[in-house]
């Protein structure tokens, strides 16, 4: 008679457990290093859009833009020629380091409207402050000398854009709400609960574990824990 070798069902089940179980073992720790790749990127973006910030304050006499709006002064716009991009029609669109990679790729922002349409996941420090007891502060809307700036190893210039629901969509520079890419008071910081599309959080409060990738104005890139942000540290005097 004719024998035929092969698992049998028993064996094969075996084998499958082992299977399902070693993934489980394994896929969170990948989805923990595939995590913490996409934040190392971040700020490496963050970085490099420092470095374009420090050549365009080189090359326009020590000021850098603030506020998304500020005089018609797009930070994302006017670093093009520094980002290795020719300024052409100021389409920024196709600069990779203007995007996080862990920007959330499903969801919807206002109006049902897709939020991976997201052009631009970072926001810029726009605020200024009367004194150093001033806990309100206001926007600016202009261009600031880096030397109006104390300390710029700990002062802010950049964070994580905040991907929720009443954020608004930028698909290029001409969108309506572009200047609501910027930060000027303190329900803008990760710790608000606000959700209001003017007043409401700009910051991202846990793309990254518990906080956001910032950069300061050394032109250094960090990971901050949302509950540590304070207001001092968008402090421009």
């Amino acid at each position: 008679m004719n024998r035929r070798d092969g698992f049998t069902l028993i064996e094969l089940l075996v084998v499958i457990a082992i299977i399902a179980l070693l993934l489980a073992i394994l896929l969170p720790a990948l989805r923990a290093a595939r995590k913490q790749a996409q934040a190392v990127i971040c700020r490496s973006n963050l970085h490099q859009i420092g470095l374009a910030a420090n050549l365009y304050a080189y090359a326009y006499n020590n000021y850098i833009p603030r506020g998304a709006g500020s005089g018609g002064v797009l930070w994302f716009v006017q670093f093009l020629p520094y980002v290795g991009h020719p300024s052409n029609d100021g389409d920024y669109r196709n600069v990779k380091i203007f995007r996080c990679p862990s920007w959330p790729r499903r969801g919807f922002g206002l109006n049902n409207v897709p939020n991976s349409k997201q052009t631009i996941q970072y926001v810029v420090n726009d605020w200024t402050f009367d004194s150093r007891s001033d806990m309100v502060g206001s926007s600016v809307h202009r261009p600031t000398r880096l030397t109006v700036f104390k300390s710029p190893p700990t002062t802010i210039y950049m964070a994580d854009n905040e991907a929720g629901a009443w954020r608004p969509i930028i698909e290029d520079q001409y969108s309506p709400d572009i200047s609501r890419l910027d930060i000027f008071r303190p329900g803008h910081l990760p710790t608000s609960t606000s959700q209001d599309v003017s007043r409401g959080r700009r910051i991202a409060r846990d793309r990254h574990k518990e906080g956001c990738n910032v950069l300061f104005l050394d032109w250094h890139s960090a990971y901050i824990k949302a509950e540590d942000m304070t207001i001092n540290m968008w402090r421009d005097k």
